[in-house]
């Protein structure tokens, strides 16, 4: 079904690219912030960007639900350590690596698209195209692909060589997050309140797990019932989707999508949805519980084409997270393998 459909997706986002390029370029928001620059491998390896782009067109013509599952990696990447792809490193004997974490393992996906990157790249620049780079390049084009802006993104992120699991429940906002939660963990990564709302859109694409939100469902808050604040419609369908079995539990290999309506396209229906008492995760409902943040939801439902421009800018901001430069890290022949 998802490849039927795909012909038509590419000639629509074809066409938003080509005018959200110009208006995101004359919106005033500068890739140029702290050590990072725009065209970083114009003249070292010049055809990286157009290659990334190629394995993420490839592999989402493919599975379309990959364009969320790397938008969700580069989040995850920046939240740990920064921006380093720490997240693309393998678990070894003596440790393990931030992508085998629960909240990592099985749920993201998107690690063989980077990988074929890269390998394409060594051949044709040995050492020169860092795997950080490649993951920020590869969550833009997919923003693309979903409908979104193609922005552009700073380069020049080195690889860092320190990956561990024990460092992700501390630093990854968890779907249980009140909005207190919510803004503390990204003031702690140097994004606003406002920053986190538009980010937090990026739940309008991809899929969840149905245990990261059961409890809403069956024992919201250990009561033994559902989460009084979940519109019923919405509560009986996720029951369907997701039934509890004997003994209560729900079945962890269950999804869901994240957006319903348009599950494949970045669109403001996420926002729409969290007024209508409709997000799937409690940090997404908290969204609502100020009077700032709410009336952010409300702008963003009702100016889609706005929102993604800021959503662009905020991806930017957060791709900037703690990177390493200069000779700092280092540039990987392999992204899940330290040199």
């Amino acid at each position: 079904m998802e490849s039927k459909r795909w012909p038509m997706m590419v000639t629509v986002v074809g066409a938003l690219q080509l005018l959200c390029t110009v208006v995101v370029t004359c919106t005033g928001f500068s890739a140029t912030t702290g050590p990072l620059q725009p065209n970083f491998y114009a003249a070292t390896c010049p055809q990286a960007e157009a290659v990334v782009r190629q394995e993420v067109v490839r592999a989402v013509h493919g599975d379309v639900g990959l364009a969320a599952g790397l938008v969700r990696m580069h989040f995850h990447d920046c939240f740990v350590r920064g921006c380093d792809a720490s997240i693309l490193l393998e678990s070894t004997e003596g440790n393990t690596a931030e992508r085998d974490d629960p909240v990592n393992n099985p749920s993201l996906r998107g690690f063989e698209v980077v990988d074929g990157a890269k390998a394409r790249l060594e051949d044709a620049c040995p050492g020169v195209v860092s795997c950080a780079d490649i993951l920020a390049y590869a969550a833009r084009d997919s923003v693309a692909l979903s409908g979104g802006p193609r922005y552009e993104v700073p380069g020049g992120r080195r690889d860092g060589t320190v990956s561990m699991a024990s460092e992700v429940a501390d630093n990854i906002p968890a779907p249980t997050f009140t909005l207190d939660q919510l803004t503390q963990s990204f003031a702690a990564k140097g994004l606003t309140q406002e920053e986190m709302v538009t980010l937090s859109g990026a739940h309008t694409i991809g899929r969840a797990h149905c245990t990261a939100f059961s409890d809403r469902l069956y024992n919201f808050s250990a009561t033994g019932a559902a989460d009084p604040a979940m519109d019923p419609a919405f509560l009986a369908q996720l029951r369907r989707a997701c039934p509890a079995g004997g003994d209560g539990a729900v079945d962890p290999a269950l999804v869901v999508p994240m957006e319903p309506r348009t599950p494949y396209a970045l669109d403001a229906l996420y926002y729409w949805g969290v007024l209508r008492n409709r997000g799937l995760f409690v940090s997404d409902q908290a969204l609502l519980s100020s009077p700032p943040t709410a009336a952010q939801v409300r702008q963003s439902a009702y100016g889609g084409y706005p929102w993604k421009l800021k959503f662009a800018a905020a991806m930017v901001k957060m791709g900037q997270i703690q990177v390493l430069t200069g000779s700092s890290g280092q540039i990987r022949s392999k992204c899940s393998l330290v040199n």
